[in-house]
């Protein structure tokens, strides 16, 4: 049993995944700042372009 355990702390197949896991939620987090940040400087520009197509 303790030989099993001992593989198991060593193995690292599934560790590759995890980190692009990370990656991603790292990305994901970036990009919500981004757009609570410059979401309402976004909105007036668009309202604008489309007030003046009108």
């Amino acid at each position: 049993m303790l030989a099993l355990m001992k593989g198991l702390w060593r193995e690292e197949r599934g560790q590759g995944m995890t980190e692009y896991g990370l990656i991603l939620a790292l990305l994901v987090i970036g990009v919500i700042a981004v757009l609570v940040v410059m979401g309402p400087n976004l909105v007036a520009k668009f309202q604008n372009v489309s007030d003046n197509l009108k």
